[in-house]
């Protein structure tokens, strides 16, 4: 992302449909080259923590923890780095996206200082989920 080209833009905004209890340390997702994805209202994605904090393209990211799914209620645009907030609270931000499901859904993979599944949150279906301000 070059803060020269980017200019404002709206949060998108989600709600989470389906939360995820388990982590992996063999996943072998595999980040996109791309530091942006636009998403569309009703898409479905899903919420992976990550540790790794690796942005090359293709940097492998094998130790994750799942969240849960996210509807997106407002399309947009979601950049690397914007912060992702559930019920308010920051839980890490946007280091990148993984497609291996795609067109299905995307993998939005969140940088976090400790791998956290939705359990460890305390996440809830309907839950408000923001990305970026």
């Amino acid at each position: 992302m070059n803060p020269a080209e980017d200019g404002e833009k709206r949060t998108v905004r989600g709600e989470l449909v389906k939360i995820l209890t388990h982590r992996r340390d063999d996943r072998g997702m595999v980040l996109e080259e791309f530091a942006s994805r636009c998403v569309r209202r009703h898409e479905i994605h899903e919420l992976v923590t990550t540790e790794q904090h690796d942005t090359s393209p293709g940097a492998v990211v094998d130790r994750v923890g799942f969240l849960g799914f996210v509807e997106i209620a407002a399309g947009g645009v979601i950049d690397r780095g914007d912060p992702v907030l559930v019920a308010g609270r920051r839980i890490g931000s946007v280091l990148g996206f993984d497609s291996c499901h795609f067109p299905n859904h995307y993998n939005v993979l969140i940088a976090v200082d400790r791998t956290v599944t939705g359990p460890d949150l305390d996440l809830r279906p309907t839950m408000e989920v923001r990305f970026g301000q």
